[in-house]
């Protein structure tokens, strides 16, 4: 085909596209009286002028903004001096926000033909993939908008039912699997949150050690079924005996249970430990290899304000301390660092 001929083709082809991409109704001088065609959704042939200008305008009634068109692949054809022929291959991006039709490849025919000095379209065949076209459409906007809305809803639940799984392995990890109360993962990270707090605020923070007199015979004597279930009961007691809002009860490991008291001197520290030491001697829990005759606890209370020269762990090894001594003592007895 000779350059000439080409930039004609091209210059032809190149004017209906921006016409038709920026919905321009001068596209409807283009089309021949004799015109011919088909559109991408509908199933009938068009065999005259008057109703290829109905249904473009309808098109551009239908989706008003420009759209872009991304050519794929171009043909062009001299059929004879006066007919030439352009077939292509592009995606529609629409003004909305859809990946489905984006992603469907459009296939069009134009014949062009010279009537007097201008160029008229005298067949357009227009074949696109829209098995969601309905009635009265150009272009299947309203089964893209059903299918994006259950795709949105789809989304909406599988994210909600993602979350409720993060939450659920978030709680997980922070409790601990036998007695249901925080674990030791989550009782560092709480001891973090609030000594930094105490530290801004100038407030004391205390923390309470707590280990199950002579819990390996225990296990001993009743088995350790029995000693899970006296760990859990002992965790729940632990929990009835908190006052303050804020309190955190934790399995430390073990046997070894820890209870931390946002806002709390040493003196108020020690009256909570006293209440969690009568709630447990509440339980009665038989223990036939020691004196009381039932489980008892040793405690260790420590209570300080943070300040920068010190660390979280600073308070639990207070309280551990404690507890040795109280361990020392004899047992059964609360046992208080010293400040």
């Amino acid at each position: 085909m000779q350059a000439d001929r080409q930039q004609l083709i091209q210059s032809l082809f190149d004017a209906y596209i921006a016409m038709y991409a920026s919905r321009d109704d001068r596209l409807t001088a283009c089309f021949s009286e004799s015109f011919s065609g088909y559109t991408g959704g509908g199933d009938f042939l068009v065999k005259d002028r008057e109703a290829w200008v109905k249904i473009t305008r309808q098109d551009f009634s239908q989706v008003t903004e420009p759209i872009r068109i991304e050519m794929l692949d171009l043909s062009m054809q001299d059929l004879s001096d006066d007919v030439v022929l352009v077939t292509a291959l592009f995606h529609i991006h629409l003004p909305t926000n859809d990946q489905v039709l984006a992603s469907e490849t459009a296939r069009l025919v134009l014949v062009f033909r010279r009537e007097g000095e201008d160029w008229k379209i005298v067949h357009s065949g227009i074949s696109i993939p829209y098995h969601l076209v309905q009635a009265g459409e150009v272009y299947p906007l309203k089964g893209l908008q059903e299918r994006n809305e259950r795709l949105e809803a789809l989304v909406d639940e599988r994210t909600r039912a993602l979350e409720a799984l993060n939450n659920k392995l978030e709680l997980l990890s922070n409790t601990d699997g036998l007695t249901g109360i925080a674990n030791r993962r989550s009782l560092d990270r709480v001891l973090a949150q609030e000594w930094n707090r105490a530290q801004r605020a100038g407030m004391p923070l205390a923390l309470v050690m707590l280990d199950v007199d002579n819990f390996k015979h225990f296990n001993d004597h009743y088995g350790h079924l029995a000693g899970d279930d006296c760990l859990r009961a002992l965790a729940q007691a632990l929990v009835k005996a908190g006052r303050r809002a804020g309190e955190l009860v934790a399995r430390f490991g073990g046997e070894e249970f820890v209870v931390l008291l946002p806002d709390t001197s040493l003196p108020e520290a020690l009256e909570a430990a006293q209440r969690m030491q009568h709630e447990v001697w509440s339980l009665a829990l038989p223990h036939a290899e020691i004196a009381t005759g039932i489980v008892t606890f040793s405690l260790g209370v420590a209570s300080v304000v943070p300040s920068r020269d010190h660390l979280p762990e600073d308070l639990i090894r207070l309280a551990d301390t404690a507890l040795y001594q109280a361990k020392a003592s004899g047992r059964n007895c609360i046992s208080a660092a010293a400040s």
